[in-house]
Formats: C-alpha cells, structure tokens, sequence
C-alpha cells in the first residue's frame, strides 16, 4: 500500500485543512488505482506518494511531519485542452474518443470551406486528443498543465521519451514548439517561435480564370521591423523590462463559461504586453513604432493562377508575410475560391454542360457550331444522321474539359446533356396537322384488357414545384422518407465501431 495526498483543494495553503474537509487525506491506495481515484474524486494532482509503512493508518510521525510541510499550489487548473473536445475534466477515455470523432466531423476542413482557420481548428483538437488519450500525458496535464507535457516541473517528456511538442510537429508537419496555439513552455517563457505568422487571403476567381490561366497584381499591406530601433521598440539603448501583469510569461490564466454552471480554465495572451512578456516604458519607445517593433508598408504582389488549378488550391508566396524581429516572415497564403458557373460544372479534370437542341435536330441530326467554350472558342459538332436523340441523353467530347495541372497540354473530357426542345403551338397552327400525324409514328393503342372501371378525368397543367414543397410521410415527396429512416439523425447515434481486441479491422457480424 502507498499513503497518497491528494490535491484536492488549491486554494488551501497547506496539507491540515484538508483533514477536516474530508478530501481523501492520506488515504491508503494502491498504485494501479490512482488515476481511478483522482477521475473518482476529481482532484487536481497527487501531491505527494509516501512508500508504505508498518503502521495501518498511515498515523506514522514522520509521514505526518512530511504531509504537514505539504504545500499547495495556488495556481489554478487548466482545462483547455478538455474544453477544446468539450468534455469534463473528469471524462472517460470513452467519453473523450466519442467526443473527439464528433467534433472531427463538425469541424474538419472540408466542412468548413469558408473558415480559413478550420485546419487550425481541427489540428488543436487533434492535438488536445492525441494528448489526452494518452495516460502518461493525460496525467502529465491534469497535474502542470501543460508546462507539464513538455517536461517541465519535473514533469519528465511525454510517452517514449519524447517532447509532445516534437511529436505534433511530426503528426502535423509544423516546426518545433508551434503547437496550435498551445504554450508547452515552462513558467517564464513563452513559445518558441520559428517563422512569423501566415496570412491566409481567400481570392475568388472564376472557372476562365483556372481554365485560361492569370496573372494578378495588387497592393498589399505588411507589418516589416522597424528600422529606426532596429526590431527592438526603444530608443538608442533602452532596454525593455518584465511585464509586471503577466509576470515575463506574455500569459495569463482566464476563466470562460464552458456551459451551464461550467467554467474552464486556459492561457490567454497577456493584453499589457501582447504577448512579448516584456514592456517599454513609454519615454523609452521609438518614436516611429511607438514601441511596436514594427511598421506597416505597402508592398506589390504578383500570383499567378496557373492553367488547370483547382478549387480551394493555395498559392504561397514564401516569405511575403509579416515580419517580426529574430524570426523569419511568415508566408502570403491565397486560398482560391471559385464562383460557380452558369454553363460549366467542373468535376476533377472534367466538365459538364447542357445544351438545348430542337425537335428536327433530334430527329433529323445536325451540324453546327454547339457551345461557346471557357477559352471562347466555338465547338463544331456533327451529329451521325439516323440517330434519334432522345431528351437527357449525353455526349462525350474528348479533351475538351479543363487543363491538367502542372500539365496543361492533357485535358479531360467535356460532357455534354442534349435536351430537346419541343416546339410551341404557335408552330403548330402553321403545319398541316393530319399530314404531320401521318409522318410521326403512330399513336398508342388503348391498354388491354380494359380496366372494368373508367373515369374521365379532365386534362390540366401543373407545377411539379406544387408537389415537392407537400410534406409526405414525414419529409419530401421525392426523398421517400429517406431521410427520416435512414439519415439527418443524431450524430451521437452514429458511432465508429472500434475494437481494440481487432487488430485485423475485421467486421464484427451477428446474427439479426
């Protein structure tokens, strides 16, 4: 048996307190059942593990004298990474993989289209799983936060000794340190930083624009090192001092309502020194920064939309971003986003267009110019003669669809959909109506056997609109209820199914 003290009360200044408030002081506890424990009673930390004693209570002198010296620490929980799955501090490994794969799904990337910071998003929550899902760095955070993952406090490295830090960079492809908007730095520091800040520009452009190809120019605002201080924000030698708020850090702890009688606890950047952990007196700022280390200039930047790039492709323009002093610029980064076209659907490499054709081309065939292509050119087409087009069907014309990227001179193909367009009654009262009927086929014969009951029932046009906004066994006429049987439900009733004991992946089937 170990005698544990659990951290059960931060704001206590010592262990003596916690006797009279019945927290689980000094509680005999064997080790594999300390994190059951710690979920149990919520408690931040344990705070001290004595090895056993010969004395069945624990009441041994020493051992008191020791838990007596026992002090708390006064800073508060952090909870930011469970906030980020929006579980408890407490929750199950269950509870957080349910809530992470639902989270995943709401804000992945490809849901979000018009969110540049969606990626950001999702990798923090990645982040915050892959941490918590891990018993060592779980424990790790629930005790330091997460000054605790990165080794700090004699928190050690995360799981097979490696920083978690390092770990994401490799998950996520970001350099070392840059950890989705977590700090995994230690009391004093504050994150390593090894490029500036990207700026993500979303850039409309049309389908001829990524057919064609483009050259944009446009003026541009940046922030670049000042150079009157150099990068530093003060004048001549003035040396900036700790922040007093924040204590050097560039943070500090806040608290935000997480939900009903729920708060959170998480970093924030400090908003005295903008995160710089450091300040200038005001009398020692350069007069052209005011002590921001940075001014904003224009600049002109050129991109170039090459032919075949797709929806959502970026352009990176390596170094045009931000500058800050020490580190390199971040990256210009446009994100481009196609309007939709009025003739043209683009698929991958392909397109798709409907094209109108009368009743004597279906019939008699044609021959002549069909669409207006993306580059403008007219497309001839020859239809064969004796080929009846029917309404709806399709046409394949090869290489005709957009530029492959990177490869311009491969194409992929153009889908054309033939609709027939009937003509009106106005040309019909101008044609001899028995010698039209004696050249169409004929008509269709009454059905056989006749039904023993006939109705008339009188002919009148109507809107198919009419009938698909009618409600129909609980949704749309058209979806047969589709998506009252079988989608739309809740997400929380649709579970990736999950077997550790499968390491094949192998479907787990049984008899209905």
């Amino acid at each position: 048996m170990h005698i544990v003290v659990l951290r059960t009360l931060p704001f206590l200044t010592n262990c003596d307190p916690a006797i009279s408030s019945r927290c689980f002081f000094r509680r005999h506890v064997e080790p594999e059942r300390l994190d059951i424990v710690k979920r149990e009673t919520q408690v931040l930390a344990v705070d001290l593990i004595v090895p056993p004693t010969d004395r069945e209570d624990g009441d041994d002198p020493d051992v008191a004298a020791e838990v007596a010296s026992c002090h708390y620490d006064m800073a508060p929980r952090e909870t930011q990474l469970y906030d980020l799955l929006g579980v408890p501090s407490g929750a199950s490994t269950e509870d957080i993989k349910k809530a992470y794969r639902k989270k995943a799904r709401e804000h992945h990337p490809d849901k979000n289209p018009d969110d540049p910071n969606a990626g950001e998003k999702f990798q923090e929550m990645a982040a915050a799983y892959e941490i918590l899902i891990d018993e060592d760095s779980r424990d790790l955070y629930d005790r330091y936060g997460v000054d605790g993952i990165s080794g700090k406090r004699g928190g050690g490295p995360g799981p097979g000794g490696m920083d978690p830090a390092d770990i994401f960079a490799e998950l996520f492809g970001q350099g070392p340190g840059m950890r989705f908007g977590f700090d995994f730095g230690g009391p004093g520091s504050r994150p390593r930083r090894t490029k500036g800040e990207d700026s993500v520009i979303p850039y409309n452009v049309t389908l001829e624009d990524l057919y064609n190809g483009k050259s944009v120019k446009m003026n541009m605002e940046k922030e670049v090192v000042c150079c009157t201080c150099k990068g530093s924000g003060g004048k001549g030698s003035a040396k900036p001092k700790p922040c007093a708020n924040c204590e050097g850090k560039g943070w500090t702890f806040i608290q935000t309502q997480i939900g009903p009688n729920r708060y959170g606890t998480s970093r924030a950047q400090c908003g005295e020194c903008g995160g710089q952990g450091e300040k200038l007196r005001e009398k020692d700022r350069c007069k052209k920064c005011k002590g921001q280390k940075t001014v904003k200039e224009k600049t002109r930047q050129e991109i170039f939309i090459e032919r075949g790039m797709s929806d959502r492709q970026r352009i990176i323009l390596a170094g045009a971003g931000d500058e800050e002093p020490g580190v390199p610029p971040g990256d210009v980064i446009f994100v481009l986003k196609t309007h939709p076209h009025s003739s043209f659907e683009r698929s991958g490499n392909d397109l798709l267009t409907t094209v109108h054709i009368t009743l004597s081309e279906a019939l008699l065939g044609f021959s002549r110019i069909l669409l207006t292509h993306l580059d403008g050119r007219g497309v001839h087409v020859n239809s064969p003669k004796g080929k009846i087009i029917k309404p709806g069907d399709s046409i394949i014309l090869r290489n005709e669809g957009m530029p492959v990227h990177k490869n311009p001179d491969q194409k992929g193909h153009l889908y054309v959909i033939l609709e027939v367009d009937m003509p009106d009654e106005q040309w019909l009262k101008t044609v001899d109506a028995k010698a039209l009927e004696a050249i169409l086929p004929p008509k269709k014969a009454e059905m056989e056997p006749k039904p023993a009951v006939i109705d008339e029932v009188p002919f009148e046009e109507g809107d198919i609109v009419d009938v698909r906004e009618t409600p129909f066994a609980g949704s749309n006429f058209f979806d047969h209820g589709f998506d009252t049987q079988f989608g739309e439900g809740d997400e929380d009733d649709w579970e990736d199914d999950e077997d550790d004991d499968d390491e094949h992946g192998e479907p787990d089937c049984r008899p209905q």
